[in-house]
């Protein structure tokens, strides 16, 4: 295996077992029962937005349009769910723009990345 995929798996594994750490047990729900007939998320109750447009919206290039979504998805998904949608990184990079949308789940996103980073510190 090339030196650069052995890294990339290692950085992988290091990353699963963070998130392992903080959230034991993550059980995503199922690709069917995540959607209706219709295609749209069970969280994004309140548009008509499909798998595939949250998705677009997403990859967005304008950050406050990502961080709206992003927030949206931490605010409205059970959090075995989100990492289906977005990384670690990505809601870290996007927290000053993000957490104004999180309403009363703010407490709860805080204390996931306070403890992931303090986990990464621990393991090096």
């Amino acid at each position: 295996m090339p030196r650069r995929l052995k890294r990339d798996a290692a950085v992988r594994a290091k990353g699963i077992a963070i998130i392992e750490s903080v959230m034991p047990g993550l059980a995503p729900t199922p690709p069917e029962r995540l959607v209706d007939a219709a295609g749209r998320p069970y969280f994004l109750w309140d548009v008509n937005l499909t798998i595939g447009e949250l998705r677009r919206l997403l990859a967005d290039p304008d950050e406050d349009v990502r961080a709206y979504w992003t927030g949206k998805i931490l605010r409205q998904a059970k959090p075995d769910d989100v990492f289906q949608f977005v990384t670690r990184r990505t809601i870290e990079s996007l927290w000053p723009r993000l957490e104004r949308y999180l309403g009363t789940s703010k407490p709860f996103w805080e204390w996931i990345l306070k403890s992931w980073n303090e986990i990464e510190e621990r393991l090096g």
